[in-house]
């Protein structure tokens, strides 16, 4: 779906987005070339373990205006809402148990459960695994 963005670089800053229709849900990138795919992840982690349903995007005529949006532009970006799924699905899996303790130590020690941390390693390896195709 096609979302609007509002676009903004102050100087010696990375490229900004704030996307109305996720409210606090912003990205950066240093290159405005990587902006939509920062956009893409941030929505991402917006929904990930929350359980509200994705909106629809603003229309144009209908953006916000203000002081915060000036000194900027307008984006429309392309979100694969199809890898925006908010509603988690319990699973059943069976991993070695000295395995699951070295997973529950890392996800602790870096302010993560073991759930979040096994959905994250997951995304990086398909990520790794769509780079090398």
């Amino acid at each position: 779906m096609i979302y609007p963005a509002y676009i903004h670089k102050d100087k010696r800053s990375a490229w900004g987005a704030t996307l109305p229709d996720f409210p606090g849900c912003f990205a950066a990138a240093d290159a405005l070339d990587d902006l939509p795919a920062a956009v893409q992840e941030a929505v991402e982690v917006y929904f990930e373990g929350e359980a509200m349903d994705v909106p629809a995007p603003t229309a144009p005529d209908a953006l916000p205006r203000g002081k915060a949006y000036t000194g900027g532009q307008w984006l429309l970006v392309d979100i694969d809402v199809a890898r925006v799924n908010p509603r988690a699905v319990r699973l059943n899996v069976s991993l070695p148990e000295n395995l699951v303790q070295r997973i529950d130590a890392y996800a602790r020690t870096h302010g993560a459960t073991r759930s979040g941390f096994l959905a994250e390693a997951a995304r990086r390896a398909m990520a790794d695994n769509e780079r090398a195709a």
